[in-house]
């Protein structure tokens, strides 16, 4: 136990506040769930007699080593893999009566409720007639952006484009299944889709582009773009650009809840749409699970989560970058490594403070959280335990570092995404390479697909009978409608 009480004193020289923001509110460490045990206090306010005269940096760096949670799976106890495997859906749950009350302000008060909603929860205050985003703002952003973002975000749309065309189902099918009966599907594009676009910790013109392009190839009538404002009440200018190459122009800015209720419902500003699509924080996940039965919510795309999967043969410093490419989101995200490894495992926690403490503000603090929060390292039996964890996690991404990553493809079932090798890593995935980083998490990736081409379509089943192939079916159909009590079904059946 590593015990900091003492009477306060004035700050260490040379730390940061954010760093503190995060271990203050630390639940105390302990049980099989740890290899360490730790009350965490505030830095600032905190005599250290037995340490002497130390830098606050290398303070955080030992703080850091033993804030790393380590999950051993032979001494886990069943609730505290239940703990694990729950991640942040406990937090989207207590989200749910502050998103309750968004939602009824919404619908009683429309653009008036949004406002308000900007100006309490954003601290933005924005015109009702301002909300949506005007042709000036689009020109405005191309020409504040350097032409090295612009060409990034290019590629970006282009590959985005390219991967999602390959993605189109044929128009029209119909085959013939016995003679004189034909069955088939017909795909047709959802007329009207919400687009959701976060940026709460940062500005996010890349789920602008994997939303955006395919909504706009597979011919949605109506595509509606909601994403939170900056503090001077600006929309962020990449992520205008890339709706602008996309060729979607219906942006509103506003977030969270209320912009859910807003799709949902429809305000002056904002038109109902029939689905949405989108990542949120904890409150628009909430939100999106009060409005099940009202609108067509889309694949639970909540808090980002991540496992990197290593074997011995992994590179400790590039797990321990790739583990804290998924940890800076935020503090709700959750980054596991998970590996049989007991060496990789002690050599990246070895690397994880140096990384962290290397990090700008505030994924410092993002990271410090995350990693003893909803992240860590599980340590496995083997590669077959490994994967049996992976698989019940159900991981939103899932990038796999061990020697021959094809081998395990095929006992992989449920991820969001599997990125084969250490040249994929997540970051590329969710920039650049084309396929789409808007996944099910908190588990959902055991029933839900991940976002593609067919999220903004839908299909319908056409069937045609010749007399022939009518009265080949007849018999059989009089005799099941008979045998569920169904006399007018046999009639139709009969009489024709």
């Amino acid at each position: 136990m590593v015990d900091f009480n003492a009477p306060a004193r004035a700050p260490l020289a040379g730390t940061a506040p954010g760093h503190y923001d995060a271990l203050r509110s630390a639940p105390e460490l302990t049980g099989p769930t740890t290899r360490i045990t730790v009350r965490v206090c505030d830095l600032r306010t905190t005599h250290l007699p037995t340490l002497g005269r130390v830098s606050g940096s290398w303070i955080l760096l030992v703080l850091l080593s033993m804030l790393i949670k380590k999950y051993d799976l032979r001494e886990l106890s069943p609730d505290a893999l239940t703990r694990l495997l729950k991640r942040s859906e406990q937090d989207i749950e207590e989200a749910s009566e502050i998103a309750r009350r968004l939602i009824e302000e919404v619908v009683a008060e429309g653009d008036h409720a949004l406002v308000r909603h900007l100006a309490q929860i954003d601290r933005v205050q924005v015109d009702p007639a301002r909300l949506r985003v005007s042709p000036e703002e689009f020109a405005q952003a191309s020409a504040t952006l350097s032409e090295e973002v612009k060409q990034a975000v290019r590629v970006a749309v282009d590959n985005i484009r390219s991967f999602h065309t390959r993605q189109l189902p044929p128009r029209l099918t119909l085959e013939m299944l016995s003679p004189g009966v034909f069955a088939g599907e017909q795909t047709t594009a959802i007329d009207r889709v919400g687009l959701y676009v976060p940026k709460g910790k940062g500005s996010f013109p890349s789920v602008m582009a994997m939303l955006a392009v395919p909504a706009q190839i597979a011919g949605c009538s109506q595509i509606v773009v909601c994403t939170p404002p900056s503090a001077d009440g600006t929309v962020d200018a990449a992520s205008l650009y890339a709706a602008e190459l996309a060729g979607v122009k219906n942006i509103i800015r506003i977030g969270g809840a209320s912009a859910i209720a807003a799709f949902a419902y429809g305000t002056q500003s904002v038109p109902k749409v029939d689905k949405i699509l989108g990542p949120c924080n904890r409150y628009g996940s909430a939100a999106k699970r009060l409005l099940k039965g009202v609108i067509d919510t889309g694949l639970p795309a909540g808090p980002s989560e991540a496992i990197i999967f290593a074997d011995e043969f992994a590179e400790p410093r590039m797990v321990a970058i790739d583990l804290l490419n998924e940890a800076e989101h935020g503090p709700d995200s959750a980054a596991l490594l998970v590996t049989h490894s007991v060496a990789l495992s002690d050599a990246v926690t070895k690397l994880l403070p140096d990384l962290v403490t290397a990090l700008p503000e505030p994924r410092r603090a993002f990271c410090t959280e995350v990693l003893h929060r909803f992240g860590g390292i599980v340590l496995t039996r083997d590669l077959s335990e490994s994967l049996a964890f992976i698989n019940d996690y159900a991981p939103e991404h899932l990038q796999v570092l061990i020697r021959d990553p094809f081998s395990v493809l095929g006992k992989i079932n449920n991820a969001g995404e599997i990125l084969l090798g250490e040249y994929t890593p997540i970051s590329v995935a969710n920039y650049c390479l084309g396929v789409n980083a808007i996944l099910p998490t908190g588990g959902f990736a055991k029933t839900v697909s991940c976002t593609s081409i067919r999220s903004f379509l839908k299909g319908t089943s056409i069937a045609y009978c010749t007399r022939e192939g009518f009265t080949s079916l007849r018999g059989p159909t009089q005799i099941l409608a008979e045998y569920e009590g169904f006399p007018a079904h046999t009639r139709t059946a009969r009489d024709r």
